[in-house]
């Protein structure tokens, strides 16, 4: 997988409006190491490589985030955005588009918005997340709170687009679709994202103990709620990062880590790091088929995850009907 996650890359800084030829690939890279910005496809490439970065920690962070998620509800068609963390995002990121322009408070409402909604959350559902009652009584419950917070952040949402002027409301809706047009690599999605991973695999055995065996998972050791607690918050999180770097972006955080679960098998330690990147490589080629397909015109890659990941999905779910 980490030799997919380096072709990823390199499909994605050769093609585009102005194609990369391997050779012009290389030079300019040594040109980067050295600092040096000369020539046109070095930077061509400084932006495509920026971009690709930022296309690979975000699709990491939505893989794990819905690999944590269905674990959390022990929901297959759980996803990132089940909770209505995505809603929040939107609300705090479009209010801010609207009456503040963009710019780099967008991102900042947009993870504040996010987070709000996970502690709202996090306090309604609190009982069933310290692991009080049955897990099959639980989660219904959890998914039911986030659906309703999820429906108000929408009320909100089509509140500000129904009010929007024409010269914010297009950046408002690419925002919503999903863009990576506008990113830049940043250290705090990738420190998310590696602090939440190396969690995650200390906890991966008690995660399958929790998927497999939940209502008898106190009597084998586990602490479910303390191991509910951690995957609600590492999730939201996640989640987060991932929807105030890039808008809402579908799909990858639900295909992914399905494909990986059919592939591999249930088992968290093996699901938790393959998931995260075949999450960043799938982002960066979908990424890659935006900037190109109606070139020099960009689609939000929002646009392809989704066109890709429906008729993937329906081919998953066929095979299971199968098996």
């Amino acid at each position: 997988m980490s030799v997919l996650a380096l072709l990823s890359l390199i499909f994605a800084s050769l093609i585009g409006s102005v194609p990369l030829s391997l050779s012009e690939l290389q030079q300019a890279l040594i040109e980067l190491l050295h600092g040096q910005n000369t020539t046109l496809a070095t930077s061509v490439l400084d932006l495509r490589l920026s971009r690709a970065i930022s296309g690979f920690v975000t699709g990491a962070t939505l893989a794990l985030s819905g690999v944590l998620m269905q674990a959390l509800l022990r929901n297959p068609l759980a996803d990132p955005y089940v909770l209505g963390l995505s809603g929040g995002a939107s609300v705090g990121a479009l209010a801010t588009i609207l009456f503040f322009g963009a710019g780099v408070m967008v991102d900042i409402a947009a993870f504040g918005g996010a987070l709000s909604v996970a502690a709202l959350l996090f306090l309604l559902a609190y009982r069933d997340l310290r692991g009080s009652g049955s897990s099959e009584g639980s989660a219904p419950l959890l998914l039911l709170t986030g659906v309703i917070v999820a429906a108000g952040c929408g009320a909100v949402v089509t509140l500000l687009l129904s009010i929007a002027p024409d010269t914010s409301l297009r950046g408002m809706v690419f925002w919503m679709i999903g863009d990576l047009s506008n990113t830049q690599p940043r250290y705090l999605s990738w420190i998310i994202l590696i602090v939440v991973l190396v969690f995650m695999m200390k906890n991966a055995r008690a995660i399958n103990v929790a998927a497999m065996h939940a209502d008898n998972a106190s009597t084998l050791g586990i602490n479910i709620g303390r191991l509910r607690q951690l995957l609600f918050v590492s999730a939201a999180l996640l989640t987060a990062s991932a929807v105030s770097a890039a808008g809402s972006i579908g799909f990858v955080g639900l295909i992914i880590p399905h494909a990986c679960r059919f592939a591999l098998g249930p088992d968290h330690r093996l699901l938790i790091p393959v998931a995260s990147l075949a999450g960043g490589c799938f982002l960066v080629c979908a990424d890659a088929l935006a900037r190109t397909v109606v070139a020099p015109q960009q689609l939000p890659v929002g646009v392809i995850t989704a066109l890709i990941g429906v008729p993937v999905f329906l081919i998953q779910l066929h095979q299971l009907r199968r098996n």
